[in-house]
């Protein structure tokens, strides 16, 4: 990578969880590289939801790396999370038709309940099966499958988390860290970003900012999706043997159960 950008570039590893992310830095300019990214990534810069895609270049061994304008920033605190900022750009990424095009060009499918719901029972363990709010929580989404149907499928970011939101000193919010991103009902989206962040008496008023009604089938939709990836997480993190992360969501499980 050294050669691609020059020897008076020094060249960093950025952190995250596939290492492929790196930072160049050349005097006062600082770029973000990234090893094989999507060509989603050129739609989601043309429709600012993530800092400017500057270039893309392939290497000799085929990988390609592109590069990013490093915005000075920081993530969203877990308050922030309710402002009308956030609504409006996460009603933008839903409402894209250059984003759900690029998906389905890269071969995406829609992420339909009955689908997932087989997924998520074929992998779990017998012994998260033996709990009884997991039973409770499958039973839930069983209950209620033919209750979910969603025409409105859009692309979902799927991981809304407050740490995948940056706002620069310029006040200029993107949603970052795309790997995950489906095309699925919006209320995957909504119902995790409500469920972790906002009181739920202002639901409403959040989704007015949205655009959209709190209507009892979005309510329905919303849970049925954040209980499922509820499950999925559980499931995750104990094959990772993270039981302390697991007992916390196992609590979520359960208080959106009552």
């Amino acid at each position: 990578m050294e050669h691609l950008l020059g020897q008076e570039w020094e060249i960093f590893p950025a952190g995250g969880a596939t290492g492929e992310a790196f930072i160049a830095v050349n005097n006062d300019e600082k770029l973000f590289l990234k090893r094989n990214s999507s060509p989603f990534l050129a739609v989601l810069s043309a429709e600012g939801i993530v800092p400017k895609l500057i270039w893309t270049r392939r290497l000799e061994n085929g990988d390609t790396i592109t590069a990013q304008h490093w915005l000075d920033g920081r993530e969203l605190t877990h308050e922030e999370m309710n402002e009308e900022n956030v609504a409006h750009l996460l009603r933008k990424i839903h409402q894209s038709k250059p984003l759900l095009s690029m998906l389905k060009r890269l071969g995406k499918s829609p992420l339909l309940p009955d689908i997932m719901l087989e997924n998520i029972t074929n992998n779990l363990d017998l012994e998260i099966q033996s709990i009884s709010s997991i039973q409770r929580a499958l039973d839930f989404l069983q209950g209620n499958l033919s209750l979910i149907e969603c025409d409105d499928k859009v692309v979902c970011h799927c991981d809304v988390n407050h740490n995948n939101w940056m706002v620069t000193k310029e006040n200029k919010l993107y949603l970052i860290d795309w790997d995950g991103a489906m095309i699925a009902d919006p209320a995957i989206d909504l119902g995790i970003l409500l469920n972790s962040y906002i009181p739920k008496d202002q639901w409403g008023s959040w989704l007015e900012r949205y655009g959209v009604k709190l209507e009892p089938g979005l309510q329905l939709r919303m849970k049925w999706h954040v209980l499922a990836q509820l499950l999925i997480s559980i499931q995750w993190h104990k094959r990772k043997s993270r039981l302390k992360e697991m007992d916390i969501l196992l609590k979520n499980l359960e208080s959106i159960l009552e």
